[in-house]
Protein backbone atom coordinates (compact mmCIF):
# COMPACT_ATOMS: atom_id res chain seq x y z
CA UNK A 1 0.00 0.00 0.00
CA UNK A 2 1.30 3.53 -1.27
CA UNK A 3 0.98 6.36 1.35
CA UNK A 4 -0.63 9.87 -0.68
CA UNK A 5 1.24 12.87 0.88
CA UNK A 6 -0.54 15.53 2.11
CA UNK A 7 0.96 18.72 3.49
CA UNK A 8 -0.69 20.66 6.30
CA UNK A 9 -2.32 23.53 4.63
CA UNK A 10 -4.26 20.75 2.23
CA UNK A 11 -4.89 18.43 4.93
CA UNK A 12 -8.68 19.34 6.29
CA UNK A 13 -9.45 19.80 2.30
CA UNK A 14 -8.08 16.15 1.18
CA UNK A 15 -9.71 14.65 4.16
CA UNK A 16 -13.01 16.67 3.07
CA UNK A 17 -12.88 16.06 -0.44
CA UNK A 18 -12.48 12.00 0.46
CA UNK A 19 -15.62 12.26 3.15
CA UNK A 20 -17.62 14.06 0.13
CA UNK A 21 -16.37 11.11 -2.31
CA UNK A 22 -17.71 7.94 0.05
CA UNK A 23 -14.83 7.23 1.95
CA UNK A 24 -15.65 6.54 5.35
CA UNK A 25 -13.02 7.00 8.56
CA UNK A 26 -11.22 4.17 10.01
CA UNK A 27 -8.65 5.60 12.28
CA UNK A 28 -5.80 7.83 12.61
CA UNK A 29 -2.89 7.14 13.73
CA UNK A 30 1.07 9.23 14.32
CA UNK A 31 4.52 8.25 14.38
CA UNK A 32 6.86 10.31 15.52
CA UNK A 33 7.32 12.14 12.40
CA UNK A 34 4.28 11.59 10.37
CA UNK A 35 0.55 11.18 11.25
CA UNK A 36 -1.51 8.43 8.86
CA UNK A 37 -4.92 8.54 8.29
CA UNK A 38 -6.87 5.18 6.77
CA UNK A 39 -10.16 5.55 5.28
CA UNK A 40 -12.68 2.85 3.62
CA UNK A 41 -14.70 2.52 0.86
CA UNK A 42 -15.91 -1.10 0.25
CA UNK A 43 -13.22 -3.67 -0.21
CA UNK A 44 -10.48 -0.59 -0.91
CA UNK A 45 -8.33 1.09 1.56
CA UNK A 46 -7.31 4.78 1.50
CA UNK A 47 -4.00 6.32 3.32
CA UNK A 48 -2.90 9.29 3.79
CA UNK A 49 0.04 10.89 5.66
CA UNK A 50 0.47 14.34 6.68
CA UNK A 51 4.01 15.59 7.52
CA UNK A 52 3.92 18.84 9.41
CA UNK A 53 6.70 20.80 10.70
CA UNK A 54 7.41 20.30 14.50
CA UNK A 55 4.65 18.00 14.54
CA UNK A 56 1.45 20.37 13.96
CA UNK A 57 -1.93 19.81 11.79
CA UNK A 58 -4.54 21.16 11.68
CA UNK A 59 -7.70 19.10 13.51
CA UNK A 60 -10.36 17.28 11.65
CA UNK A 61 -12.90 16.54 14.83
CA UNK A 62 -15.71 18.81 13.50
CA UNK A 63 -15.20 17.00 10.06
CA UNK A 64 -14.40 13.76 11.24
CA UNK A 65 -15.75 13.25 15.31
CA UNK A 66 -14.59 9.69 15.05
CA UNK A 67 -11.31 10.76 15.34
CA UNK A 68 -11.38 12.71 18.44
CA UNK A 69 -9.82 10.41 20.55
CA UNK A 70 -7.29 9.17 18.08
CA UNK A 71 -5.97 12.62 18.05
CA UNK A 72 -5.90 13.15 21.84
CA UNK A 73 -3.86 10.03 21.90
CA UNK A 74 -1.42 11.29 19.06
CA UNK A 75 -1.01 14.24 21.45
CA UNK A 76 -0.36 12.44 24.73
CA UNK A 77 2.13 9.73 23.18
CA UNK A 78 3.99 11.44 20.15
CA UNK A 79 3.44 14.93 20.74
CA UNK A 80 1.29 16.44 18.02
CA UNK A 81 -0.67 19.53 18.37
CA UNK A 82 -3.67 19.75 16.13
CA UNK A 83 -4.75 23.19 15.58
CA UNK A 84 -8.97 23.59 16.16
CA UNK A 85 -8.86 20.75 18.82
CA UNK A 86 -9.54 22.82 21.59
CA UNK A 87 -9.52 22.22 24.41
CA UNK A 88 -6.86 19.65 24.03
CA UNK A 89 -7.81 17.11 27.04
CA UNK A 90 -5.93 14.15 27.85
CA UNK A 91 -6.62 10.93 27.09
CA UNK A 92 -3.18 8.79 27.65
CA UNK A 93 -1.79 11.23 29.99
CA UNK A 94 -3.36 10.97 33.79
CA UNK A 95 -3.15 14.76 35.36
CA UNK A 96 -4.12 14.87 38.90
CA UNK A 97 -6.18 17.79 38.40
CA UNK A 98 -9.79 16.49 37.76
CA UNK A 99 -10.87 20.10 35.88
CA UNK A 100 -8.13 19.24 33.35
CA UNK A 101 -9.94 16.20 32.12
CA UNK A 102 -13.18 15.98 33.07
CA UNK A 103 -15.97 18.33 31.24
CA UNK A 104 -17.72 21.07 33.44
CA UNK A 105 -20.73 20.63 33.74
CA UNK A 106 -23.09 24.04 35.67
CA UNK A 107 -26.41 24.31 36.65
CA UNK A 108 -28.81 23.82 39.96
CA UNK A 109 -27.71 20.43 41.97
CA UNK A 110 -25.26 18.76 40.06
CA UNK A 111 -22.81 16.51 41.68
CA UNK A 112 -20.46 13.89 40.68
CA UNK A 113 -19.73 9.81 40.87
CA UNK A 114 -16.87 8.39 40.99
CA UNK A 115 -16.89 4.50 39.42
CA UNK A 116 -13.32 2.49 39.19
CA UNK A 117 -10.66 2.45 38.70
CA UNK A 118 -10.72 -0.68 40.75
CA UNK A 119 -14.12 -2.57 40.49
CA UNK A 120 -15.46 -5.20 42.53
CA UNK A 121 -15.22 -7.61 39.15
CA UNK A 122 -12.32 -9.29 37.95
CA UNK A 123 -12.14 -6.36 35.11
CA UNK A 124 -9.47 -4.00 33.95
CA UNK A 125 -8.73 -0.87 35.37
CA UNK A 126 -11.19 1.92 34.21
CA UNK A 127 -12.53 5.02 35.63
CA UNK A 128 -15.80 6.53 35.36
CA UNK A 129 -16.99 9.94 36.34
CA UNK A 130 -20.80 11.01 36.34
CA UNK A 131 -22.35 14.17 36.36
CA UNK A 132 -25.54 13.63 37.77
CA UNK A 133 -28.56 15.70 39.28
CA UNK A 134 -30.12 13.08 41.36
CA UNK A 135 -30.03 9.75 39.61
CA UNK A 136 -29.80 11.22 35.97
CA UNK A 137 -26.81 11.25 33.86
CA UNK A 138 -25.84 14.70 32.79
CA UNK A 139 -22.52 13.63 31.21
CA UNK A 140 -19.81 10.74 31.68
CA UNK A 141 -16.14 11.20 31.18
CA UNK A 142 -13.90 8.35 30.84
CA UNK A 143 -10.57 7.74 31.87
CA UNK A 144 -9.21 4.41 30.70
CA UNK A 145 -5.48 3.56 29.56
CA UNK A 146 -4.35 3.32 33.02
CA UNK A 147 -1.94 0.31 32.00
CA UNK A 148 0.78 1.28 29.76
CA UNK A 149 1.69 -1.90 28.12
CA UNK A 150 3.57 -0.85 25.48
CA UNK A 151 2.70 -3.64 22.79
CA UNK A 152 3.37 -1.70 19.69
CA UNK A 153 6.64 -0.29 20.88
CA UNK A 154 7.56 -3.60 22.38
CA UNK A 155 6.96 -5.33 19.14
CA UNK A 156 9.17 -2.58 17.19
CA UNK A 157 12.13 -4.04 15.28
CA UNK A 158 11.00 -7.89 15.67
CA UNK A 159 10.64 -9.82 12.56
CA UNK A 160 7.66 -9.96 10.91
CA UNK A 161 6.65 -13.37 11.75
CA UNK A 162 7.13 -12.61 15.79
CA UNK A 163 4.82 -9.30 15.94
CA UNK A 164 1.44 -11.72 16.35
CA UNK A 165 2.21 -12.44 20.31
CA UNK A 166 1.99 -8.70 20.62
CA UNK A 167 -0.97 -8.24 18.51
CA UNK A 168 -2.84 -11.64 20.31
CA UNK A 169 -2.69 -10.15 23.86
CA UNK A 170 -3.50 -7.02 23.12
CA UNK A 171 -6.78 -8.43 24.38
CA UNK A 172 -7.59 -12.35 24.90
CA UNK A 173 -11.68 -12.13 23.85
CA UNK A 174 -10.15 -10.76 20.40
CA UNK A 175 -6.82 -12.90 19.94
CA UNK A 176 -7.82 -14.25 16.93
CA UNK A 177 -9.43 -11.19 14.81
CA UNK A 178 -6.06 -9.18 16.34
CA UNK A 179 -3.96 -11.83 14.90
CA UNK A 180 -5.77 -12.10 11.79
CA UNK A 181 -5.67 -8.51 10.98
CA UNK A 182 -2.35 -8.26 11.71
CA UNK A 183 -1.36 -11.48 9.30
CA UNK A 184 -3.26 -9.87 6.28
CA UNK A 185 -1.58 -6.23 6.97
CA UNK A 186 1.58 -8.14 6.58
CA UNK A 187 0.31 -10.25 3.61
CA UNK A 188 -0.82 -6.93 1.69
CA UNK A 189 2.53 -5.06 2.73
CA UNK A 190 3.64 -8.01 0.65
CA UNK A 191 1.95 -8.35 -1.74
CA UNK A 192 0.40 -11.90 -1.14
CA UNK A 193 -3.06 -12.93 -0.95
CA UNK A 194 -4.54 -16.25 0.81
CA UNK A 195 -5.09 -19.51 -0.97
CA UNK A 196 -8.90 -20.39 -0.26
CA UNK A 197 -7.89 -23.04 2.88
CA UNK A 198 -6.17 -20.40 4.33
CA UNK A 199 -9.35 -18.04 3.81
CA UNK A 200 -11.65 -20.73 5.25
CA UNK A 201 -9.08 -21.98 8.14
CA UNK A 202 -9.23 -17.90 9.50
CA UNK A 203 -12.99 -17.74 8.50
CA UNK A 204 -14.19 -20.76 11.04
CA UNK A 205 -11.37 -18.86 14.28
CA UNK A 206 -13.11 -16.06 14.09
CA UNK A 207 -16.59 -17.45 14.23
CA UNK A 208 -15.93 -19.61 16.75
CA UNK A 209 -14.56 -16.61 18.75
CA UNK A 210 -17.64 -14.25 17.46
CA UNK A 211 -19.72 -17.38 19.13
CA UNK A 212 -18.34 -17.60 21.89
CA UNK A 213 -18.30 -14.15 22.85
CA UNK A 214 -21.69 -12.86 21.50
CA UNK A 215 -22.97 -15.70 24.23
CA UNK A 216 -20.97 -14.36 26.73
CA UNK A 217 -22.14 -11.04 26.16
CA UNK A 218 -25.96 -12.48 26.35
CA UNK A 219 -25.20 -13.78 29.88
CA UNK A 220 -23.64 -10.09 30.89
CA UNK A 221 -26.51 -8.61 29.56
CA UNK A 222 -29.21 -11.11 31.60
CA UNK A 223 -26.40 -10.36 34.63
CA UNK A 224 -27.24 -7.19 34.79
CA UNK A 225 -31.43 -7.20 35.08
CA UNK A 226 -30.87 -9.51 37.68
CA UNK A 227 -32.01 -12.33 36.22
CA UNK A 228 -29.91 -15.31 37.30
CA UNK A 229 -31.19 -18.03 34.92
CA UNK A 230 -30.49 -16.23 31.92
CA UNK A 231 -26.89 -15.31 33.11
CA UNK A 232 -26.12 -19.04 33.81
CA UNK A 233 -27.75 -20.56 31.01
CA UNK A 234 -25.58 -18.55 28.54
CA UNK A 235 -22.41 -18.69 30.66
CA UNK A 236 -22.74 -22.12 30.49
CA UNK A 237 -23.41 -22.34 26.77
CA UNK A 238 -20.39 -19.86 26.39
CA UNK A 239 -17.99 -22.78 28.33
CA UNK A 240 -19.08 -25.22 26.05
CA UNK A 241 -18.07 -23.18 22.79
CA UNK A 242 -14.61 -22.63 24.71
CA UNK A 243 -14.15 -26.53 24.98
CA UNK A 244 -14.86 -27.02 21.53
CA UNK A 245 -12.30 -23.82 20.91
CA UNK A 246 -9.87 -26.29 22.68
CA UNK A 247 -10.48 -29.16 20.67
CA UNK A 248 -10.01 -27.92 17.59
CA UNK A 249 -7.02 -25.53 18.42
CA UNK A 250 -5.56 -26.24 21.81
CA UNK A 251 -6.38 -23.34 23.17
CA UNK A 252 -10.01 -22.13 24.34
CA UNK A 253 -9.02 -18.57 23.03
CA UNK A 254 -7.40 -19.56 20.66
CA UNK A 255 -4.26 -18.60 20.87
CA UNK A 256 -1.44 -19.46 18.30
CA UNK A 257 -4.07 -20.71 15.99
CA UNK A 258 -2.91 -17.77 13.32
CA UNK A 259 -0.10 -17.27 11.32
CA UNK A 260 1.28 -15.25 9.19
CA UNK A 261 1.23 -16.36 5.08
CA UNK A 262 -0.02 -19.73 6.19
CA UNK A 263 -2.32 -21.73 8.61
CA UNK A 264 -1.18 -24.96 10.63
CA UNK A 265 -4.66 -25.81 11.37
CA UNK A 266 -5.99 -29.64 10.44
CA UNK A 267 -9.29 -30.66 10.58
CA UNK A 268 -9.76 -34.55 9.44
CA UNK A 269 -12.89 -35.58 8.48
CA UNK A 270 -14.02 -37.08 11.48
CA UNK A 271 -13.16 -34.44 13.83
CA UNK A 272 -14.88 -32.02 11.45
CA UNK A 273 -17.93 -34.32 11.92
CA UNK A 274 -18.03 -34.36 15.41
CA UNK A 275 -17.38 -30.56 16.11
CA UNK A 276 -20.37 -30.16 13.67
CA UNK A 277 -22.38 -32.46 16.04
CA UNK A 278 -21.31 -30.79 19.45
CA UNK A 279 -22.10 -26.90 17.76
CA UNK A 280 -25.17 -28.57 16.32
CA UNK A 281 -26.34 -29.29 19.88
CA UNK A 282 -24.96 -25.95 21.11
CA UNK A 283 -27.39 -24.35 18.45
CA UNK A 284 -30.32 -26.86 19.95
CA UNK A 285 -29.80 -25.43 23.30
CA UNK A 286 -29.62 -21.75 22.52
CA UNK A 287 -32.36 -21.59 20.44
CA UNK A 288 -34.35 -23.30 23.65
CA UNK A 289 -32.40 -21.19 25.68
CA UNK A 290 -33.45 -17.47 23.51
CA UNK A 291 -36.76 -18.94 23.35
CA UNK A 292 -36.90 -18.72 27.59
CA UNK A 293 -35.42 -15.16 27.77
CA UNK A 294 -37.68 -13.63 24.69
CA UNK A 295 -40.81 -14.56 27.20
CA UNK A 296 -38.92 -13.90 30.03
CA UNK A 297 -41.25 -10.47 30.70
CA UNK A 298 -39.35 -9.11 33.87
CA UNK A 299 -35.95 -8.90 31.78
CA UNK A 300 -37.40 -7.90 28.08
CA UNK A 301 -39.05 -4.56 30.32
CA UNK A 302 -35.80 -3.61 31.37
CA UNK A 303 -33.99 -3.81 28.15
CA UNK A 304 -36.65 -1.71 26.17
CA UNK A 305 -35.76 1.95 25.28
CA UNK A 306 -32.51 2.06 27.77
CA UNK A 307 -28.96 3.14 26.77
CA UNK A 308 -30.42 4.25 23.01
CA UNK A 309 -27.75 4.95 20.29
CA UNK A 310 -29.61 7.66 17.45
CA UNK A 311 -28.58 6.50 14.10
CA UNK A 312 -27.17 10.05 13.76
CA UNK A 313 -24.92 9.61 16.83
CA UNK A 314 -23.87 5.97 15.84
CA UNK A 315 -22.89 7.91 12.07
CA UNK A 316 -20.96 11.01 13.48
CA UNK A 317 -19.21 9.17 16.04
CA UNK A 318 -17.98 6.54 14.32
CA UNK A 319 -19.48 3.60 16.24
CA UNK A 320 -19.07 -0.29 15.02
CA UNK A 321 -20.37 -4.06 14.83
CA UNK A 322 -23.35 -4.12 17.26
CA UNK A 323 -23.45 -1.18 18.62
CA UNK A 324 -23.86 0.68 14.92
CA UNK A 325 -25.90 -2.51 13.47
CA UNK A 326 -28.00 -2.00 16.23
CA UNK A 327 -28.88 1.94 15.59
CA UNK A 328 -29.81 1.32 12.19
CA UNK A 329 -25.92 1.69 10.56
CA UNK A 330 -25.85 -1.62 8.06
CA UNK A 331 -21.46 -1.51 8.56
CA UNK A 332 -19.67 -4.86 9.09
CA UNK A 333 -16.29 -5.86 7.67
CA UNK A 334 -17.39 -9.35 7.06
CA UNK A 335 -19.65 -7.98 4.08
CA UNK A 336 -15.97 -6.47 2.53
CA UNK A 337 -13.47 -9.49 3.31
CA UNK A 338 -12.51 -10.70 0.30
CA UNK A 339 -9.02 -12.41 2.04
CA UNK A 340 -11.96 -14.35 4.43
CA UNK A 341 -14.61 -17.04 3.47
CA UNK A 342 -17.96 -14.92 3.45
CA UNK A 343 -19.75 -15.78 0.51
CA UNK A 344 -23.16 -13.10 -0.40
CA UNK A 345 -22.47 -11.94 3.37
CA UNK A 346 -25.23 -9.37 3.93
CA UNK A 347 -25.33 -7.16 7.49
CA UNK A 348 -28.04 -8.67 10.03
CA UNK A 349 -30.34 -6.00 11.24
CA UNK A 350 -32.50 -6.08 13.88
CA UNK A 351 -36.38 -6.33 13.52
CA UNK A 352 -36.32 -2.78 15.22
CA UNK A 353 -33.30 -0.68 14.70
CA UNK A 354 -34.19 1.53 17.44
CA UNK A 355 -30.24 1.51 19.36
CA UNK A 356 -31.08 0.30 23.10
CA UNK A 357 -30.35 -2.36 25.03
CA UNK A 358 -32.79 -4.38 23.49
CA UNK A 359 -31.58 -4.02 20.23
CA UNK A 360 -28.01 -4.71 21.14
CA UNK A 361 -29.45 -7.67 22.77
CA UNK A 362 -31.38 -8.90 19.30
CA UNK A 363 -28.75 -8.30 17.09
CA UNK A 364 -27.03 -10.62 18.99
CA UNK A 365 -29.27 -13.76 18.92
CA UNK A 366 -29.50 -12.81 15.19
CA UNK A 367 -25.79 -12.91 14.55
CA UNK A 368 -25.15 -16.12 16.41
CA UNK A 369 -28.38 -17.89 14.35
CA UNK A 370 -25.70 -17.24 11.10
CA UNK A 371 -22.77 -17.69 12.74
CA UNK A 372 -23.82 -21.44 13.41
CA UNK A 373 -24.86 -21.16 9.89
CA UNK A 374 -21.25 -20.31 8.88
CA UNK A 375 -19.52 -22.81 11.04
CA UNK A 376 -21.69 -25.62 9.80
CA UNK A 377 -21.01 -24.59 5.96
CA UNK A 378 -17.09 -24.40 7.37
CA UNK A 379 -16.77 -27.53 8.63
CA UNK A 380 -18.96 -29.60 5.79
CA UNK A 381 -15.70 -30.91 4.88
CA UNK A 382 -12.09 -31.32 6.13
CA UNK A 383 -9.65 -28.65 6.33
CA UNK A 384 -6.37 -28.64 4.79
CA UNK A 385 -3.33 -26.37 5.44
CA UNK A 386 -3.11 -23.56 3.43
CA UNK A 387 -0.65 -20.58 2.17
CA UNK A 388 -0.05 -17.51 0.62
CA UNK A 389 0.47 -16.74 -3.06
CA UNK A 390 1.90 -13.51 -4.67
CA UNK A 391 -0.49 -10.97 -5.89
CA UNK A 392 1.09 -7.60 -6.09
CA UNK A 393 4.24 -6.08 -5.69
CA UNK A 394 5.43 -5.58 -1.73
CA UNK A 395 5.34 -2.34 -0.13
CA UNK A 396 6.32 -0.78 3.06
CA UNK A 397 2.88 -0.79 4.41
CA UNK A 398 0.01 -2.98 5.03
CA UNK A 399 -3.78 -2.42 6.05
CA UNK A 400 -6.08 -5.18 7.68
CA UNK A 401 -9.44 -4.57 8.97
CA UNK A 402 -11.65 -7.25 10.03
CA UNK A 403 -14.97 -7.64 12.15
CA UNK A 404 -14.54 -8.68 15.79
CA UNK A 405 -17.17 -9.34 18.16
CA UNK A 406 -17.15 -6.17 19.16
CA UNK A 407 -16.78 -4.84 15.74
CA UNK A 408 -14.19 -3.49 13.11
CA UNK A 409 -10.37 -3.85 13.78
CA UNK A 410 -7.78 -1.94 12.08
CA UNK A 411 -3.93 -3.14 12.14
CA UNK A 412 -1.81 -1.19 10.29
CA UNK A 413 1.91 -2.60 10.06
CA UNK A 414 4.57 -1.15 8.82
CA UNK A 415 7.63 -2.57 7.94
CA UNK A 416 11.52 -2.48 6.63
CA UNK A 417 13.59 -5.18 5.59
CA UNK A 418 11.22 -7.85 7.05
CA UNK A 419 11.16 -6.67 10.57
CA UNK A 420 8.54 -4.34 11.92
CA UNK A 421 8.73 -0.50 11.98
CA UNK A 422 5.16 0.79 12.89
CA UNK A 423 2.57 -0.98 14.32
CA UNK A 424 -0.97 0.16 15.10
CA UNK A 425 -3.96 -1.51 16.20
CA UNK A 426 -7.31 0.16 16.83
CA UNK A 427 -10.39 -2.33 17.79
CA UNK A 428 -13.90 -2.01 18.03
CA UNK A 429 -13.95 -1.82 21.80
CA UNK A 430 -11.23 1.65 20.83
CA UNK A 431 -13.84 2.89 18.24
CA UNK A 432 -17.52 2.63 20.52
CA UNK A 433 -16.29 3.92 24.05
CA UNK A 434 -16.65 7.28 23.90
CA UNK A 435 -20.18 6.01 21.64
CA UNK A 436 -21.16 4.62 24.94
CA UNK A 437 -20.09 7.65 26.91
CA UNK A 438 -23.07 8.98 24.97
CA UNK A 439 -25.62 6.02 25.25
CA UNK A 440 -25.92 6.70 28.98
CA UNK A 441 -26.62 10.49 28.64
CA UNK A 442 -30.16 11.46 30.36
CA UNK A 443 -30.24 8.00 31.77
CA UNK A 444 -30.67 7.08 35.09
CA UNK A 445 -27.32 6.01 36.98
CA UNK A 446 -28.40 2.45 38.46
CA UNK A 447 -29.15 1.50 34.23
CA UNK A 448 -25.43 2.16 33.62
CA UNK A 449 -24.38 -1.55 34.17
CA UNK A 450 -26.97 -2.62 32.10
CA UNK A 451 -25.82 -0.13 29.54
CA UNK A 452 -22.40 -1.12 29.87
CA UNK A 453 -22.78 -4.97 29.71
CA UNK A 454 -24.72 -4.51 26.23
CA UNK A 455 -21.58 -2.88 24.86
CA UNK A 456 -19.60 -5.53 26.24
CA UNK A 457 -16.23 -3.47 25.87
CA UNK A 458 -12.89 -4.23 26.40
CA UNK A 459 -10.65 -1.98 28.82
CA UNK A 460 -7.58 -4.13 27.66
CA UNK A 461 -7.43 -3.37 24.31
CA UNK A 462 -6.89 0.36 25.13
CA UNK A 463 -3.79 -0.29 27.57
CA UNK A 464 -1.85 -1.41 24.20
Amino acid sequence: MTAEPVPPPAWRTRVTAALEAGWRFAGLYAVDEALRLVMTRGPHELLLTCRGPDAQAPSIVDLVPAAEWDEREAHDVHGWSFAGHDPMRPLVAHPAGLGEWTVPVRGDDPHQVAVGPIHAGIIESGHFRFHVVGERILHLDLRLFYKHRGLQRAAEGAPIADGLPYVQRACAADAVTNAVAYAQACEAAGGLWPEPDLGRARTLLLELERLYNHLNDISAICAGVGFAAGAMLFAALKERAQRINAGLTGHRFLFDAVAVGRSDLQIGRSQARDTRLQIDELRTDFARGWRELQFAGSAQDRFQGVGRVAVETAVRFGAVGIVARAAGVQADARSVAPRLWYPDFRPAQPPEASGDVAARLEMRGTELRATFDLLEELLARPLEPGRTERHAPSGSIGVGLVESPRGQTLCAVEHSDGRIARLHLRTGSYANWPVLARAVRDELLPDFPLINKSFELCYACVDR
